[in-house]
């Protein structure tokens, strides 16, 4: 009953924050997205400052793209030839429609780059690390979006020798 009651309360006041209060409360959520450096590098968003991500036909994926919110970050992959992660994004632009596609089952959503990583962390070196073992990189590889934790991403972080 005491739990309930300070649900109850906790809600009210959020309900009561004005809207800047409550942005600043929101929890980030961490996603990882790969591309072929042939196609579409990190060098190449940080030299458009932005850009949307399109082309994703896997409904698993797309799911996820539908998840993330503005300012959720994304840990750049890039894949085939390189297999390490190489920097930090945010999300801009929640989901909208994929504008490389007319259906409307896939989407977009918009991202920035953040930072370079210092030291690009490699796929190898993800799964030499007992505490990534569970990482969807390594346990649904064939992913293009998957979902990181606070806890994978503060790891992969400190690897990378690299703080935002």
């Amino acid at each position: 009953l005491k739990l309930q009651f300070l649900y109850f309360i906790g809600e009210l006041l959020l309900e009561k924050m004005p809207k800047e209060a409550k942005a600043k409360t929101k929890k980030v959520s961490y996603w990882g997205m790969k591309s072929e450096p042939g196609a579409y590098s990190w060098d190449e968003l940080l030299e458009e400052k932005e850009t949307y991500w399109d082309g994703v036909r896997n409904y698993q994926a797309r799911n996820m793209m539908k998840e993330m919110k503005k300012g959720d970050v994304v840990l750049f992959y890039h894949s085939v030839t390189e297999k390490r992660f190489v920097g930090v994004a945010e999300v801009t632009k929640e989901h909208y429609q994929d504008p490389t596609s007319d259906d409307a089952r896939w989407v977009a959503v918009d991202i920035k780059p953040l930072k370079s990583l210092k030291t690009p962390v490699t796929l190898k070196e993800i799964k030499d690390e007992p505490k990534l073992s569970q990482i969807a990189l390594v346990k649904q590889a064939r992913l293009s979006v998957f979902p990181v934790d606070e806890k994978q991403f503060k790891i992969i972080m400190n690897m990378a020798d690299t703080s935002l």
